[in-house]
């Protein structure tokens, strides 16, 4: 059977040239005799693995040399607790803007570890847009927001100016798309399934002066100073998800970098919206102007014909085309790993449902 357009929204489709690398050293890596599934994380060879895969992170994101680069397991959501257990550290309290599902998870996991001021929401369109916020409050240990909003694909046009107090963001939909700057945020974290590499790895980038001291009353696995402490490896790390996010790292830096990633991501994205925007069947859901450029909603405005559609486009190889459940709908996810000919291919396949059941 020959490879699908996959355009699931995690775990997402990876580029082909990095599962032929990675099979093609599935069973001995370098000549070392094994596979990275096998090897000791202890070893010369693994740290090699983990200490290229940051440098090559630290270059395609230009990260300065005042902030930790960790990989970690948990996923994204483990952040949610780990966040304020380590930031929400003076005052006991934090803003949170909620564009989507995740941020507001995150909002309610933090309330357990002090104070949230949820200070704006986009909930009242169903997070069609994404709140405009100039003000925080001056006792907020740190804001928090979802750069990329996976579920309702909208995505933040303006970085919040949040002074003194760090901006943390949940970027695990939208890190690797485009270039950002890395200075004006205090702490990312992203789960790698989406633009990085297989599930099971959390990266965080961490400026120094936010870890603060091994903390007695935080679960060691949880304290970002032990990781940054143990270089990531405090316990055994998700060794083959940071295997293969360093191979992705590789193809991002050879195929231009983030500069480039991101004319091809504004390329396929405009491409499915340019035609949804003309389209008399399909409807995108997202404000214009915070469209991600990696998670494209729409509809039809009925349920029926949506499942008609994702089934007539499974048959044609066009997969996870379904949208979450709590929205419904559709939604192509065209990370890093989907190829402009996916994208173009899926339009041309929906012209032909349209002209057919339109």
């Amino acid at each position: 059977m020959q490879r699908v357009y996959n355009f699931s929204a995690g775990p997402s489709m990876l580029p082909l040239s990095v599962l032929e690398t990675a099979a093609a050293e599935m069973t001995n890596y370098q000549n070392s005799g094994m596979s990275v599934m096998e090897m000791s994380h202890r070893s010369p060879v693994y740290q090699g693995i983990i200490d290229e895969a940051e440098k090559d992170l630290r270059t395609l994101m230009n990260i300065p040399d005042n902030y930790k680069v960790l990989f970690l397991q948990g996923g994204a959501t483990q952040q949610f607790a780990a966040v304020p257990m380590n930031l929400m550290r003076k005052n006991k309290k934090a803003d949170y803007i909620v564009s989507g599902q995740f941020s507001k998870k995150a909002a309610e996991e933090a309330a357990k570890f002090g104070k949230v001021n949820e200070i704006a929401s986009s909930e009242d369109r169903n997070f069609a847009y994404i709140p405009k916020v100039t003000e925080f409050s001056a006792d907020a240990d740190y804001v928090h927001i979802c750069y990329n909003n996976t579920i309702f694909g909208t995505c933040y046009d303006y970085v919040p100016e949040t002074g003194d107090i760090p901006l943390v963001a949940d970027m695990s939909s939208g890190i690797l798309s485009r270039p950002i700057d890395v200075s004006k945020y205090g702490l990312i974290y992203a789960g790698a399934q989406k633009n990085m590499g297989p599930s099971g790895l959390t990266v965080v980038i961490i400026r120094e002066d936010l870890l603060g001291d091994k903390k007695d009353d935080i679960p060691v696995m949880l304290d970002y100073r032990v990781a940054a402490d143990n270089g990531s490896m405090y316990n055994t790390p998700p060794c083959y998800s940071i295997y293969v996010a360093g191979l992705v790292f590789k193809w991002l830096l050879a195929t231009g970098g983030l500069e480039e990633r991101e004319k091809i991501n504004v390329k396929k994205a405009n491409i499915l919206y340019d035609f949804l925007d003309n389209s008399k069947l399909f409807k995108a859901t997202a404000d214009k102007e915070v469209r991600s450029l990696m998670n494209v909603c729409f509809v039809t405005g009925d349920a029926d014909k949506d499942k008609a559609f994702v089934d007539a486009a499974k048959k044609e190889g066009f997969v996870n085309l379904k949208g979450h459940r709590v929205v419904g709908g559709m939604r192509a996810s065209i990370y890093n790993g989907m190829p402009v000919e996916g994208v173009e291919a899926l339009v041309e396949f929906m012209k032909k449902y349209e002209k057919e059941n339109g």
